[in-house]
């Protein structure tokens, strides 16, 4: 596979007389999504993302590729029956990230087990040919087998279904190398600093620099689309100054706590908690992920932090269902991520109760602002949004083909039980990196399965450009378990430094703002016990 350097893609955007079919802002799930329908429709495309691909939302999700019982039980068919549309063609189209997972719905009414298999029975049908599997009333028996630490006191029985499961972040990656491989051209620590307009006030390019070497940049564009999620009100802000917000974030937060609270391979659902939200808890990467909260947030930030109520909030609602339940000592990771909701327009903070639906509008300048929506979408949101830049942009019109397209790394068999499986056919590729230099062969962490060469690999392959893209969205472990992320950061910036060429102050650098970065995870400060690393987190 090609190796992904960094100077040579920038050289794509340095003459200024170049213009783009379509510059998209923003490299989550919407952007990436929107990028690749673009290029494979044939655009000249160009993505810039101010941070790194996933950093906000699109890597803090539940994992979940779904239609959404909540929005069934909303009424919002039309909702449900596209989110299960493309539930279906991702699992086609990625299948090493995305597999079919049975969730358990407890019943502690009578009532429940008949009330919840009708439901879903109508959430199947919805599905049609791309269904997972049907519903199914199960016993209180079956509910115990399956769930052994299930709360049995006035337990009667159960539902099981079936839903996606899949690796959020790097679900993105993969978008991102199925675009650069058919030409696009994306670059991620980029940030858009302004608009430029013609003499009819209509945009015709944005001014973006370069985090890395502070050069600035300016790029034609005959469409810009602004994809930045909870972000999407401050390039608004630069198209028409004062304008009145659109977005009303939306905090959602997780914990993550060891597998032994729910030993096996099914996930719980709470379809009613005593907020009457839904509750998950799903394993993943060998942990478990119990979430989410909604809660109406004033301000917005690549870092959210979870409120002292809503871990408590999870906490005491995985109590009530779970025999053996977990305490604040028991949480490896905390991580919280913004929603991008519609801003309600008579002030209300239920959140719950809007749309999760995208929404697609244009300003008067021609900026196009693609919004809402949820993962299990992106592909749709990523095709709409290109429909809408074609009339805008009045560009010669191609049928978008991403829905038989196959995402990178996508492969028929997935026998591989690694954890290696989310690499899919680059797998082999990474472990050849091994024959380079052996002693990438070995573990980061003997604690953990992941070895140097996957390190090496997200440098060279991934754009991965600093510790926290390969501990938080490249090999996931800051989000599951945050202290084990900071004993490895030290092993995995001095491979980072050998293959950017980068010096010992740097990765001093790097290993001190990553642990204060991996301990805003945690509910307690943790100190690195790698012997050679010297910094007080606490200053």
């Amino acid at each position: 596979m090609k190796e992904y350097k960094r100077d040579e893609i920038v050289k794509a955007i340095s003459d200024p007389e170049t213009i783009w079919d379509i510059i998209i802002v923003g490299g989550g799930a919407t952007g990436l999504g929107a990028a690749l329908d673009a290029v494979a429709r044939g655009y000249k495309t160009l993505l810039l993302e101010q941070s790194d691909f996933a950093k906000g939302t699109s890597s803090r999700s539940t994992k979940l590729v779904h239609g959404g019982v909540r929005y069934l039980a909303q009424g919002d068919i039309g909702l449900v029956r596209e989110a299960l549309y493309e539930r279906g063609l991702l699992l086609k189209n990625a299948s090493h990230l995305v597999k079919n997972g049975s969730f358990i719905i407890p019943n502690y009414e009578w009532w429940g087990g008949a009330f919840y298999t009708i439901g879903l029975s109508l959430y199947d049908i919805l599905a049609g040919k791309l269904g997972f599997g049907k519903a199914k009333y199960i016993s209180k028996k079956e509910v115990i087998n399956k769930l052994p630490n299930i709360n049995q006191k006035g337990l009667c029985s159960g539902v099981i279904y079936h839903d996606g499961q899949f690796d959020d972040s790097r679900l993105a990656i993969n978008l991102m190398q199925t675009s650069l491989g058919k030409g696009a051209t994306i670059l991620n620590y980029f940030r858009v600093e302004s608009l430029i307009k013609n003499s009819r006030k209509e945009i015709c390019g944005v001014i973006t620099t370069d985090i890395e070497s502070s050069v600035s940049y300016q790029i034609k564009g005959k469409t810009i689309v602004n994809a930045t999620g909870v972000f999407v009100d401050d390039l608004l802000q630069m198209d028409t100054p004062g304008k009145k917000p659109i977005v009303r974030p939306s905090q959602g937060v997780h914990i993550v706590i060891d597998k032994s609270f729910m030993p096996g391979n099914n996930a719980i659902m709470i379809p009613k908690t005593e907020d009457g939200r839904v509750l998950f808890a799903v394993p993943w990467h060998d942990k478990l992920v119990v979430g989410t909260t909604d809660t109406p947030i004033n301000e917005h930030n690549l870092e959210p932090r979870a409120l002292e109520e809503e871990i408590d909030f999870i906490l005491r609602t995985a109590e009530k269902y779970l025999a053996k339940a977990p305490t604040r000592k028991d949480v490896l990771s905390i991580f919280a991520g913004l929603r991008p909701l519609a801003a309600p327009k008579d002030g209300s903070s239920k959140t719950k109760e809007i749309s999760r639906s995208h929404k697609l509008f244009v300003s008067k300048s021609g900026l196009i602002t693609i919004t809402g929506g949820k993962w299990t979408t992106y592909r749709k949101m990523g095709e709409d949004t290109v429909d809408k830049a074609i009339e805008v942009g009045k560009l010669l019109p191609h049928p978008s083909i991403t829905k038989d397209l196959p995402i990178h790394g996508s492969i028929r068999d997935i026998s591989r039980k690694d954890h290696l499986l989310v690499y899919g056919s680059d797998a082999d590729e990474l472990l050849d990196l091994i024959e380079e230099n052996a002693a990438w062969g070995e573990k980061i962490d003997p604690r953990m399965p992941y070895i140097c060469a996957e390190v090496v690999w997200s440098v060279r392959h991934e754009m991965a450009r600093n510790l926290d893209d390969i501990l938080a969205r490249r090999i996931r472990v800051l989000f599951l378990d945050a202290r084990m992320a900071i004993d490895m950061a030290p092993k995995v910036a001095s491979l980072i430094a050998i293959e950017l060429g980068k010096d010992k102050i740097w990765e001093n650098d790097q290993i001190e703002s990553f642990t204060r970065l991996a301990n805003g995870y945690l509910l307690e400060p943790y100190q690195s016990k790698t012997k050679d690393t010297k910094i007080n987190i606490l200053e």
